[in-house]
This record gives structure tokens, C-alpha cells and sequence, in this order.
């Protein structure tokens, strides 16, 4: 089993850069698509949504009333996993179609690494959502659950980086935080 250490090591190889990162295939776009993506909140030079982190949010933020409320645990247990394409279909974004070709259009490098971020939290959220319902104390659920949170809030940052085209974020800056 990895440590959390080493699946943000991992998960963070890629994203980790002392340069900016090249252009995106969808570079030479021309202002007018570069607008209509600015307008749907979907950055123009990466292809990347920041509306997809708010179902990792979501997971945090369930995550966080655990230890005061244990209930909640419960409602955490009903987070499922969603790709980037299946958070735009089952929401109601007005844009969720030019999100989903932006996304699919975007540097494959740039695309690999927010796409490895986001693998990583998604099997944070999963593992931790195992180990929840086997587990019989609340007070071992609020660990899992602050546990968790430690984890996935600096990957969340991470990927917020990649997708406003900030690779550089450096993890331990974030992991200060």
C-alpha cells in the first residue's frame, strides 16, 4: 500500500515544472473561441473547467462535518466517482458540451497530468469511502475523514494549478497551506 506521501510524489511527477508549461494544442485558437471559452468559465489555454474540482469539493466539504457531525458520514458514502466528461453530463452547466471538446482537445500532456491528479483523489475518496463502512467507531470515521481531507485538499489545489496553467505549483507550498 503507498503512502500518502508517495501517491502525491506520484501524482504530482508530471505536474511539477521550473518552466511554464508548453502551449496547448488548442493554442492557435482563434479570440473568438478563446472568448466563448472564457465565457463558460473553461480556461482557453489549458481546455480545463475548474467546475470539475467542485465534485472533489463536494467529497472535502462532506468530509469536513464528519468529526462533528458522524452522521455524515453517511452522505459521504454516497459520493461516487465521475469522470471529467460524466461531472459535465450529469450537471447542469450551461456549457457542458464545449467543456467536455475543450477538455478532449487539450494538450495531452497538460490533460495527462490534471488527469492524474484528479485518478489520485479518486482513489483517496474511494479507498477512504472502503475503509468507512468497515469501519465500526465514529471516532475512527473522523480520523479517516480529517485523514482524507489532508490529503485531497492540496491535490484539489493542484489541479486547480494545472487547469488555470500554473504547473509549477510547488506541493510542499501547497502542502503548508
Amino acid at each position: 500500500m503507498l503512502t500518502v506521501e508517495q501517491m502525491i510524489s506520484t501524482a504530482t511527477t508530471e505536474v511539477q515544472s521550473d518552466r511554464l508549461m508548453p502551449p496547448p494544442t488548442m493554442a492557435r485558437i482563434d479570440e473568438a473561441r478563446a472568448e466563448q471559452l472564457r465565457a463558460a468559465n473553461i480556461n482557453p489555454r489549458t481546455g480545463l473547467a475548474t467546475d470539475y474540482l467542485n465534485h472533489f469539493n463536494e467529497a472535502i466539504m462532506l468530509l469536513e462535518m464528519v468529526p462533528d457531525m458522524p452522521e455524515c458520514a453517511e452522505d459521504f458514502l454516497t459520493w461516487t466517482p465521475l469522470s471529467y466528461a460524466e461531472h459535465f453530463w450529469a450537471s447542469n452547466f450551461k456549457a457542458r458540451d464545449l467543456a467536455i471538446e475543450a477538455y478532449e482537445c487539450a494538450d495531452p500532456k497538460v490533460r495527462a497530468n490534471f488527469d492524474n491528479l484528479t485518478a489520485t483523489m479518486t482513489s483517496i475518496l474511494t479507498a477512504v469511502g472502503q475503509a468507512m463502512r468497515e469501519a465500526q467507531q465514529d471516532k475512527t470515521r473522523s480520523t479517516l475523514a480529517e485523514q482524507a481531507t489532508a490529503w485531497v485538499k492540496p491535490l484539489v489545489a493542484l489541479a486547480g494549478g494545472v487547469i488555470n496553467g500554473n504547473a509549477e505549483n510547488d506541493v510542499e507550498a501547497v502542502m503548508s497551506n
